[in-house]
């Protein structure tokens, strides 16, 4: 599970409402600190419905004051329950963000939901999230492919922000079978939609990819973070919002040929984002393209590919079998 901290909205209190009105037409947000009242509002909420039940909420920043958010009557993904997904949409009013969908209704401010579901009372309290895998120390023999001080291992690497990694690289070393450990931040990018939203990719074998995306909130596609891209659904969608640190920790057997090249059994992958499985022994049937390699018998380099949005990395190493 999920560690969870409460988040202080520093200045919301009372006085959030007027700023929403000087949000700003950057497209793109790297730094907290630049990203606008809107991005304070976005996040996960988590509390009592009802009695003794605990639900979630997750809200989603659309630009302007407007919001998306999705209500889980028996909690947050991740959390282990099979719960329904209540769509609602929220807009700045005069006291406070209010929110209406089928059954449920209520209002955000000062860091805390309030509303119904289905005559059940709501009341919940912004929380941050973060993957248990977070920080993760490389093991004995594994091979440290960026700590931050150099991109000695990568191909055409970059430091971004003084020890951050950029995309569009690939690691110099080809590998076969292994433990891979990556910490990804994706920017914050309210006034975009879909795929133009924190897009990234990361490519097992320069071949598999496994989707980096802003796809907080989203219903967990195949082209969404934690999907095999077009290929195959993640089982949860486990994307934190953007500008959070998460993590991908993915173990990776390449496919099997016999002597005369006939391909005896897949690539299989077991992918965890965030901590939390989304492919459990997910044998690949093919390799889904845009990286450099397309023989998959071969062994390849890890890549990080460039969509065009600056999504950074850190605290990355491979463990090889």
């Amino acid at each position: 599970m999920l560690r969870r901290g409460v988040l202080i909205l520093a200045g919301l209190c009372g006085v959030f409402m007027p700023a929403l009105a000087d949000e700003p037409k950057v497209k793109t947000f790297t730094d907290p600190a630049q990203a606008g009242p809107d991005f304070l509002i976005q996040g996960e909420y988590e509390g009592r419905i009802g009695k003794d039940g605990i639900a979630g909420l997750q809200v989603i920043a659309l630009g302007d004051g407007k919001f998306d958010a999705v209500l889980f009557p028996k909690g947050l993904p991740g959390t282990g329950a099979d719960t329904p997904r209540i769509a609602l949409k929220g807009e700045a009013k005069d006291s406070g963000i209010a929110f209406a969908g089928t059954g449920c209704s209520g209002e955000l401010k000062e860091g805390a939901f309030t509303g119904t579901f289905e005559s059940a009372e709501l009341k919940l309290k912004r929380i941050e999230r973060q993957s248990p895998t977070m920080g993760a120390k490389p093991p004995t023999g594994a091979v440290v492919l960026f700590d931050g001080s150099s991109t000695d291992e990568w191909a055409n690497g970059r430091i971004q922000e003084g020890n951050l990694l950029g995309v569009g690289t690939r690691t110099k070393r080809a590998f076969k079978n292994y433990t891979l450990h990556v910490e990804f931040r994706l920017p914050y990018m309210p006034y975009d939609r879909s795929q133009g939203r924190g897009n990234s990719g990361l490519y097992c074998n320069d071949q598999y990819e496994f989707q980096i995306l802003d796809s907080f909130g989203l219903s967990g596609e195949n082209n969404e973070c934690g999907g095999y891209y077009s290929m195959a659904k993640p089982l949860v969608n486990m994307c934190l919002p953007p500008l959070s640190w998460q993590t991908y920790d993915i173990d990776f057997s390449m496919a099997q040929y016999d002597a005369d090249g006939k391909k005896t059994k897949p690539a299989v992958a077991t992918v965890k984002l965030n901590g939390v499985v989304v492919h459990d022994k997910y044998e690949i049937p093919r390799f889904n393209g845009g990286g450099g390699l397309s023989d998959e018998s071969k062994p390849g380099p890890i890549f990080v590919q460039d969509h065009g949005n600056p999504v950074h990395f850190r605290n990355i190493w491979i463990l090889e079998k």
